[in-house]
């Protein structure tokens, strides 16, 4: 269910997404686009089903990650990218996962988060829809002046792309959100 079709109360549901985040996180957004963005994304999304411990960077970065997929936006995709395979390697990375998992990110999906996520964090993504399942390696990425999240996308085949975990159980929060390969 797509969130437009959600009845709404006195506050929209765009600006009551953008207020629990800023007072979830404790954070005040001095950027209004980044606040309507964030808004618009979370609404517009099925809500991601959260077990670990992400730290407030981990989580928002993997958020970004499933909308970005779900929403076929290859370009968003690749910007979230960090890592040695260059903007060539981070493209082809988005259109493979965008391919292969377009239609469970539309869906229910479960982020499983592993062990501690100060600085990097292994977050297994379950689509419920279509009973997939993705690694992805999220860390903090200080490049060109920035501090931020940013995920490992250096998987340019459709063979790398769809790589099921061999270590993470078959269901979400099977092993404790603890990362034991």
């Amino acid at each position: 269910m797509r969130a437009e079709n959600a009845v709404r109360g006195p506050l929209t549901g765009a600006l009551a997404a953008g207020v629990l985040f800023a007072a979830v996180t404790g954070c005040s957004f001095t950027d209004d686009a980044a606040e309507a963005r964030y808004a618009e994304d979370y609404t517009g999304h099925e809500p991601l089903h959260v077990l670990g411990y992400p730290s407030t960077g981990s989580l928002g970065i993997t958020q970004q990650v499933v909308w970005r997929i779900a929403d076929a936006s290859a370009d968003g995709l690749a910007e979230l990218a960090t890592g040695d395979g260059g903007e060539d390697a981070a493209r082809r990375t988005a259109d493979s996962w965008i391919k292969a998992f377009r239609k469970g990110a539309d869906g229910k999906v479960t982020a499983d988060f592993y062990d501690e996520g100060s600085q990097r964090q292994i977050v297994v993504l379950y689509f419920q829809d279509t009973g997939q399942t993705k690694e992805i390696n999220v860390r903090l990425d200080g490049r060109a002046g920035e501090d931020g999240w940013r995920v490992l996308m250096d998987e340019p085949s459709m063979k790398e792309a769809t790589a099921e975990p061999t270590w993470a159980p078959r269901t979400p929060g099977g092993s404790g959100s603890s990362h034991t390969r």
